[in-house]
Parts: C-alpha cells; structure tokens; sequence
C-alpha cells in the first residue's frame, strides 16, 4: 500500500515509518524540517518537506505521492512537560487547521484510508479542539486512534510512569500499522493492564 505519513519525525512517526516500511508499504515521509529529511530516507522512505499549513502545497504534495492512505501523526508540542500550557494554542491549531487541511488534501488525491493520532483523554479547556479533529477525521470515514499518555524514550516521561491512560511509545507504534485495514471508527490504545486496545466502528 502506499502511504502518506505527516509527522514521521515525530515520537511515534520516527517509530512507525519503518513498522511500515517492513510490512511491505511504500512510505512518503512528511516533514517540515529540511534537516530531517535525510532521517526520512534512511529507513527507506520518501521524503516529503511541507509545512501542513500551507495547504496549496500539501494538497501538490499528496496528490503527487498519490497515497492509498494518508496517516495524520502531526502534533506541535514543545519538548519539556512544563512548556506544555504555553504551547497549547500551537497545539490546538494543529489538531484544527491542521487536520482540516490534510483531511483535504487527501480529498483531493481520492484517498481511501485516513488514519489520525488522537488522545485518551480531554485536556482541560481544551476538548473542544479534540472533538473538532475528531469529527473531521471521522467524517470522511477515517479512523480516530486515541493514544494513552505516551511514555518511554523521547516522550515527556522518558523514566517515569504517566497518570492514566497511558501507553509505551514503541507498542503505540505497533498498534498502529494494522489499522490502516479498520473499519471507520474510534480505536484505545492504552496499555494492556488498562484497558488494551478498544475499537468502536462507526
């Protein structure tokens, strides 16, 4: 299959990109930093520098690569736990704008199969930018993968366990490929002591 994968220098794409590229996909990597791209092509797949927010050139983008599915792994968050309330709005308008313009983009390129990292939980304040993503991704009959509090190397609790739900980086990324063949619908993936893995078809 071909894949579209924005985001895949970040925590989970760095992991996913060659999940998926040993399973036998070919994988378009997208990045907006120029420097990450040779990161890209080193585990085999085809870099694609693109900033989400310039829509005229991600719509180019995707519909050059032309994808059978396109994996929204972006997030813009900063890298210490305790800038995480000033960064809220940047990440706020990547889970709105930004999902709006991918969700586009693979309009346009007749992609069948969109499959969009989302959390466990609601933020307080903020649930209203989740339940935004959410329902565009769902309203072209993607798939909403709502991922525990991530712990592990290059997360925000790289020796520390997280509050509930949560869920290791690495089984993340495995939990991930195989659901490029679900149905539509809302997929939990927190560790297994939790809950496991919960998905509710639309």
């Amino acid at each position: 299959m071909r894949v579209f994968l924005a985001g895949a220098t970040g925590v989970i794409g760095v992991r996913l990109l060659p999940l998926l590229i040993e399973t036998g996909h070919v994988v378009a990597g997208m990045t907006r930093s120029p420097r990450k791209a040779t990161q890209i092509a080193a585990v085999g797949g085809e870099p694609i520098v693109c900033d989400v927010y310039d829509g005229e050139a991600l719509t180019e983008a995707v519909v050059g690569f032309a994808p059978e599915a396109v994996v929204h792994q972006l997030t813009d968050l900063p890298d210490s736990l305790t800038d995480l309330r000033r960064h809220a709005a940047a990440n706020d308008r990547m889970r709105t704008e930004g999902t709006r313009n991918l969700v586009a983009a693979a309009q346009a390129a007749g992609t069948g199969r969109f499959v969009a990292q989302s959390i466990a939980w609601r933020p307080t304040g903020r649930a209203a930018a989740v339940e935004a993503h959410e329902q565009k991704v769902l309203a072209i009959r993607g798939v909403v993968v709502r991922y525990g509090r991530l712990y592990g190397p290059g997360t925000f609790y790289d020796d520390e366990l997280p509050p509930p739900p949560r869920v290791h980086v690495d089984e993340a990324a495995r939990a991930t490929p195989a659901l490029l063949e679900a149905p539509s619908g809302i997929v939990t993936v927190v560790d297994p002591k939790e809950r496991g893995a919960r998905v509710t078809s639309m």
